[in-house]
């Protein structure tokens, strides 16, 4: 049997509250009772939002919980070539594209259409820069344009074929890439989106059982696509229930005497705060 590799990978952009401990112990738990590995992942790749503090208390707050890992923690910001090899398979499949369109480009694009298909995320990219010439896609970039690498999701797809995924909570689930549209790869300045690293990610690390929260249910299309166009493993996953406040809201780094940090200060004992997290 395979064994069971399961995966933590917070983003230090604060404090570890409730809702990151409840997601921390799923994939513990289901490593630990299969005999399998834990691994832990810090997901920076951010540099305006992540700071190195944040990740030194995303140690400290697991240790205290009582939650171990196996081998070293993986640091994002560290493996820029394992995401830009990526890039340039896709490359040279011909599925990327850049686009120089901001926000406000998409919105007023989308106000001349009248409509926009929506996905799961909002309305989906109209597609405006897909098919600029390739001397004027060169032209902007000499020029120092900020862009966006997107993935061609019709030409992906194609490629692919008819593709689905297994969530241990759901059952089998059939890939739907194309409903989040030509998604973001990478920018200029930042060398992986979250879509391409965490695919990479899973693969390098060997992990069989991505646990994670229901919030990215839909995200895990893209994921099982990019896994089939740079032939990657394909784990099962587990998206599990997220956390509430009272009032119905998930937690969130806003909730400042929620955190991990803030439990442990007001006295709360690890087995509290494990039994609190569910």
């Amino acid at each position: 049997m395979t064994e069971v590799v399961t995966r933590f990978a917070p983003s230090p952009t604060g404090r570890l509250h409730l809702g990151h401990a409840h997601s921390a112990l799923q994939g513990w738990t289901a490593a630990r009772r299969a005999g399998g590995r834990f691994l832990l992942r810090i997901e920076d790749i951010d540099a305006t939002r992540c700071r190195p503090e944040f990740t030194a208390a995303i140690l400290e707050d697991l240790a205290w919980l009582g939650l171990d890992w196996d081998g070293p923690v993986r640091i994002q910001s560290t493996h820029f070539d394992d995401y830009r090899a990526a890039l340039d398979r896709l490359d040279a499949m011909g599925l990327l594209y850049p686009c120089f369109c901001t926000r406000g480009d998409i919105r007023a694009e989308i106000a001349r259409a009248g409509a926009a298909p929506h996905g799961p995320e909002g309305p989906v990219y109209p597609g405006t820069c897909r098919h600029l010439a390739a001397a004027e896609r060169a032209r902007r970039i000499a020029a120092g344009e900020p862009w966006a690498l997107r993935l061609d999701m019709a030409a992906a797809s194609g490629r692919a074929g008819p593709l689905a995924w297994h969530d241990r909570a759901r059952g089998t689930i059939a890939a739907r890439p194309e409903d989040l549209g030509d998604v973001v790869l990478a920018r200029k300045d930042t060398p992986a989106s979250y879509h391409l690293a965490v695919t990479v990610d899973d693969a390098v690390q060997g992990v069989t059982l991505v646990t994670r929260g229901e919030d990215l249910l839909e995200a895990t299309h893209v994921h099982r696509l990019l896994q089939a166009l740079l032939g990657l493993p394909v784990p099962d996953w587990h998206h599990h229930g997220l956390l509430m406040d009272a009032s119905g809201r998930r937690y969130a780094k806003r909730d400042r005497a929620l955190t991990l940090a803030a439990l442990r200060a007001a006295g709360r004992s690890p087995a509290e705060v494990r039994a609190m997290a569910g």
